[in-house]
């Protein structure tokens, strides 16, 4: 029918859409008989419970370091029961291919584990036990994803550093030697049987000959005991016989030498070959060690060093820069200096000239002051006598202040010169005011004379020259 689906014998059909529930899954899980699914409404996807196969090849670190690539299959299938069905489903409905692959990582991961806490010997000898410990590690795990491992067998175990092989090699060996020595005893039993069979015919045959050499010797003596027949048969029995007696003991000294051979020399052999196995790898070790020590004392030299650069480089530049700016500042401060020098030098000669000037001109002052006998003159007379020590305070005011002039020495000169015009004002200002003063009643006489101290006139003359600046 169109709407009714019946799973195959290994095959789970699920049912999502319906009401109907079991064990708390959202889904209904039919197995071995057929059930309605209706359209639209509900939705039927097939789950494979076939078994299945994952194969396990990993590269593996035993208890000892040695590396040995395991190679393992797994029987697996997704369990009957619907919390297994239901537990698979959940993971692997829509990517069932790939559950050999997601199950063979998993079992490489426990084998890779396990394989760590093992001895070669363990693993070689034990392998029903590795598979078990596999299975009952993974067994968790294996629950969670709904699936039952059936079976777990490892296959082959490779050793690429020929570890194995040189575990076998003693027991070879003595397999070896043990079948050297039963060869050697059987030769030296067939030697032997070959001896005695040897022996007792040479023994017949001397028999015989001694008894022939007897018949002739009695034929001989019966002829006169002519050419001492018996004397000649007994040094030939004892030749025979000696002969015999070389060629068994040459036979024990190659007995003798190849039981040398099976039981000293070859195990002998084997052992050196052992030890110098052993003493190649403890020497490969060593030099393993000693070039990553000498890397690691290399790494912390070059890093010592290239601290050790830039810390040099580092002070060189700030000893640069200091020199650097102690030379600026130097060549400031000189210029400074120099310009002070020169400024203060000027300015002294200013002042020298100002003061020449002021003293020339206070000279014809008080020259016309004394001509005309002018009080007034005679007044401005010691104002020009202290212009010339006010021009010197000023000046040496100047000298000693800290000041900052500018334009150099023609500010300086401007400064002086300002000073200079300013004491000349006052002189002016001053000269004005005594010009206008009128004269005392008693200074003057009628006829215009000037009356001194003493009593005594001068003339004066009619008018007093001023002068302009």
């Amino acid at each position: 029918m169109l709407f009714w689906h019946v799973p195959a014998p290994n095959e789970a059909l699920l049912i999502s859409g319906s009401k109907r529930r079991a064990q708390n899954t959202q889904f209904r899980i039919v197995t071995g008989h057929g059930c309605v699914v209706l359209p639209i409404k509900q939705k039927a996807r097939v789950l494979s419970l076939a078994l299945r196969e994952a194969q396990v090849v990993e590269d593996c670190l035993t208890k000892q370091g040695i590396r040995l690539r395991v190679r393992a299959i797994a029987a697996f299938k997704i369990g009957d029961d619907p919390a297994s069905i239901a537990n698979a489903a959940r993971r692997f409905l829509s990517e069932q291919s790939r559950m050999e692959e997601l199950v063979g990582r998993i079992f490489a991961g426990h084998l890779r584990s396990i394989v760590g806490g093992l001895t070669v010997e363990e693993i070689i000898r034990e392998r029903d036990r590795l598979s078990q410990e596999v299975k009952e590690g993974s067994h968790v795990e294996m629950e969670k994803l709904g699936i039952v491992v059936d079976s777990l067998q490892i296959q082959e175990i490779e050793d690429a550093s020929g570890y194995i092989n040189n575990i076998a090699a003693p027991y070879a060996a003595a397999v070896a030697s043990q079948a050297r020595i039963a060869a050697a005893k059987a030769d030296q039993e067939a030697t032997e049987r070959e001896q005695q069979a040897v022996a007792l015919k040479a023994q017949y045959v001397r028999d015989t000959e001694i008894k022939q050499a007897g018949f002739m010797a009695e034929m001989e003596e019966a002829k006169a005991r002519a050419a001492q027949a018996g004397p000649l048969a007994q040094a030939k029995a004892s030749q025979d016989v000696i002969g015999e007696q070389t060629a068994l003991a040459e036979r024990e000294a190659q007995l003798t030498e190849k039981r040398l051979e099976s039981e000293v020399r070859r195990p002998a052999d084997a052992e050196a070959y052992k030890l110098r196995t052993i003493a190649e790898a403890e020497r490969e070790k060593t030099k393993l060690e000693t070039e990553a020590q000498a890397f690691k004392e290399r790494g912390l030299a070059e890093a010592n060093r290239d601290a050790t650069i830039l810390a040099t480089e580092a002070e060189a530049n700030q000893r640069k820069m200091l020199a650097e700016a102690n030379a600026e500042a130097e060549k400031v401060q000189a210029a400074a200096d120099a310009q002070a020098k020169k400024t203060t030098a000027d300015a002294d000669a200013f002042a020298q000239r100002a003061i020449a000037a002021a003293d020339a001109e206070a000279m014809n002052v008080r020259a016309q002051a004394l001509e005309g006998g002018n009080q007034g003159l005679i007044a401005a007379n010691k104002l020009v006598d202290l212009l010339p020590a006010m021009v010197e305070a000023a000046a040496k005011g100047i000298a000693g202040s800290n000041l900052t002039v500018l334009n150099g020495a023609d500010g300086v000169s401007d400064m002086v010169a300002s000073m200079v015009g300013q004491g000349l004002s006052i002189y002016d200002t001053l000269r004005k005011a005594i010009a206008t003063t009128p004269p005392l009643p008693d200074a003057t006489a009628s006829n215009g004379g000037l009356v001194s101290g003493d009593g005594s006139r001068s003339e004066v003359p009619p008018s007093i020259p001023s002068r302009s600046d």
